[in-house]
């Protein structure tokens, strides 16, 4: 019986990973695996005190990313009802950085949440992706777009970035089993998370985000965390596939956030 069970459960968590691949963005190979790692980034951030040579070259690396240095808070009304996220860009800063810009660039406004899995079990809440816009897209094609900036007529795509307890730097582009660190994430995936989706590979995130309606511990290390549902849970919890985002706006810490320049 207790096989049994196991068993159910192994396959459960193959199947919600799964959805958060073929929810991932872009163009990228979609798959039901564990991601890889991406051989030419090379920059899996050390635990040290202070930034190690790796740290510093993901900075550099990645220069051209919004950041958030410090908290901000997003307000986004679905059904005429506010969901108050607070983002962590002291623990995210670039992924939290990429959602203001979202934000402030008015991306989300009207999106479709196009997947929610609340069966067999909670697990899921997603939407973001910008094709969603246009009543006319074929729903089933939902979840396969990203933002397209207009500076560079190109997805723009950010790193893979967890932050684990007692690390000085998050690491980049690596889950945290891959980069071999054994210490938890910073943020992790409790109930009212907010997290990037993405496909197989780890730098393919982009616009697409997910609230978590339970705790996800096994998400923990391998998607990347950056911010909370702090009010409003209700309303995620009533949010069907279809429901669109009517508007979102930082009501509060944009003077932490640095737009690229």
């Amino acid at each position: 019986m207790q096989m049994q069970i196991k068993i159910q459960r192994w396959l459960f968590s193959l199947l919600i990973i799964g959805a958060l691949f073929v929810g991932g963005c872009g163009s990228s190979p979609v798959a039901n695996s564990t991601p890889t790692p991406n051989p030419a980034s090379g920059e899996n951030i050390s635990l040290s005190p202070s930034p190690s040579p790796a740290a510093v070259a993901a900075s550099s690396q990645f220069s051209n990313l919004p950041r958030l240095q410090g908290k901000a808070t997003v307000v986004m009304t679905v059904k005429g009802a506010p969901i108050t996220i607070e983002l962590d860009g002291t623990n995210a800063p670039i992924t939290a950085g990429n959602f203001v810009d979202l934000v402030q660039k008015g991306v989300y406004d009207g999106l479709v949440f196009h997947r929610v899995v609340r069966e067999p079990q909670p697990f899921v809440v997603q939407g973001g992706d910008p094709q969603g816009k246009d009543p006319k897209f074929p729903t089933a094609r939902l979840g396969t777009g990203g933002f397209i900036d207009p500076k560079t007529t190109v997805e723009r795509r950010i790193p893979l970035e967890i932050k684990a307890k007692g690390a000085a730097n998050p690491t980049y582009s690596a889950t945290l089993q891959e980069a071999g660190v054994k210490e938890k994430p910073v943020l992790m995936h409790s109930r009212g998370a907010v997290a990037m989706a993405r496909s197989q590979s780890p730098d393919s995130a982009s616009s697409q985000f997910y609230f978590t309606l339970t705790d996800v511990p096994f998400l923990d290390g391998s998607y990347a965390v950056f911010g909370y549902v702090k009010q409003g849970m209700d309303v995620v919890d009533k949010i069907q596939a279809g429901d669109r985002i009517e508007k979102a706006t930082v009501t509060q810490g944009l003077e932490n956030f640095k737009p690229v320049q």
